[in-house]
């Protein structure tokens, strides 16, 4: 081969080593150390490879139990792959450009790639040898070893963060079962507080509802993995309890009649809101400007049956119903499809109004 072929191949092998090494740092970054939702290519792959395995696997389960199991491994066992995938790009990266210094052979550059990701120090360049590249050989090693301990500092720091947040989702999760039964329903919602403490009751649930939506639009975009993290208990689900609580919302505006409340009203907004986010960063299309005629995953019939329930336990009705429905469908219509897609992305457990529409129907069979 020419001398000057051989250089070119060199050079060509270099730049390519550098590229997939400095690509995969700069994915690390963007997905665990940036400050906002960043959908990253290379963690959109590994989680999609992986979910298609994990689906398989549920699929093959005869209860939800079983599948619930399965599936609360996903979204750990992938985050920690993660990092597994990401030193080996750069292990492979830098071997690359090992071997275009010319420090020995390609198994040598290999090893000594290894040993330095992982700063080992059992081969070095000088343990082949020397040429006259010795010197970028070296400045390699100690990049190398400085990117290897950055990623490890990276996931440390990042497991922490992760699951403050997830506590703090799972909060308030956990005591919607207390007002809403499990699953959560927005008829019981209202019932329960009716029977219990009284529709004012409500104003403190909203308020603090609306700071948790704020809240997951942060933590849920920036630490995307939490959207995949299932609660502790399986009936339970960050997604299922955010459709309860605006349902509830929902229906306390269009159909009982009490005074107009414009915490209700908020609630629901922030909570579209924040859904509406976070599909965007799973690139979920949806319609941004909703007309309250257009079609939403409630029927008529099922708005009839909740009102039905709410009158023959006492709560007072607006006599209007048609104008009900129409209120009802204007909120519904603004967070329909983004909380039924997120339904069926984190394969939530069943619950009505939710999880329990469209490609989820089948899922729950087995549960019944």
């Amino acid at each position: 081969m020419p001398f000057w072929v051989e250089v070119i191949l060199r050079i060509v092998l270099f730049l390519a080593g550098g590229y997939l090494a400095g690509w995969t740092v700069m994915s690390a970054i963007r997905s665990f150390v940036l400050p906002r939702g960043d959908n990253v290519a290379l963690t959109r792959f590994v989680f999609r490879r992986m979910s298609t395995v994990y689906r398989l696997m549920a699929k093959r389960t005869k209860t939800y139990a079983e599948q619930d199991r399965i599936m609360a491994l996903f979204a750990p066992v992938t985050l920690l792959l993660l990092p597994v995938i990401w030193l080996f790009l750069i292990l492979i990266g830098y071997t690359m450009m090992f071997y275009a210094l010319g420090e020995g052979t390609l198994y040598e550059s290999f090893k000594i790639s290894g040993s330095s990701l992982y700063t080992l120090g059992f081969f070095t360049v000088d343990s082949v040898a020397p040429n006259g590249m010795a010197l970028f050989a070296t400045i390699l090693e100690f990049t190398e070893s400085t990117i290897g301990l950055g990623l490890i500092a990276i996931v440390i720091s990042y497991l922490p963060t992760m699951y403050a947040a997830f506590s703090a989702r799972e909060t308030l999760v956990t005591l919607l079962e207390i007002r809403a039964n499990s699953p959560p329903s927005a008829v019981d919602l209202i019932l329960r507080a009716h029977r219990i403490r009284g529709f004012d009751s409500l104003d403190e649930l909203w308020a603090a509802w609306e700071v948790w939506f704020a809240q997951i639009e942060e933590s849920h975009t920036s630490l995307f993995a939490l959207n995949l993290f299932r609660s502790p208990q399986p009936d339970r689900s960050w997604i299922t309890a955010a459709g309860a609580v605006m349902d509830g919302a929902a229906l306390m505006h269009a159909a009982v009649n009490v005074p107009r409340n414009a915490q209700s009203q908020l609630c629901i907004r922030a909570g579209y809101v924040a859904l509406r986010h976070i599909a965007d960063f799973f690139r979920i299309p949806y319609n941004a400007n909703p007309n309250y005629t257009d079609f939403i995953s409630i029927t008529r019939e099922e708005f009839e049956e909740a009102l039905d329930q709410l009158a023959a336990n006492g709560v007072p009705l607006k006599a209007d119903r048609d104008q009900a429905w129409k209120d009802f469908t204007g909120w519904r219509v603004n967070y329909d499809t983004v909380l039924l897609a997120l339904c069926e992305l984190v394969m939530a457990p069943y619950a009505p109004w939710s999880s329990d529409r469209g490609l989820q129907r089948s899922v729950f069979k087995i549960m019944k």
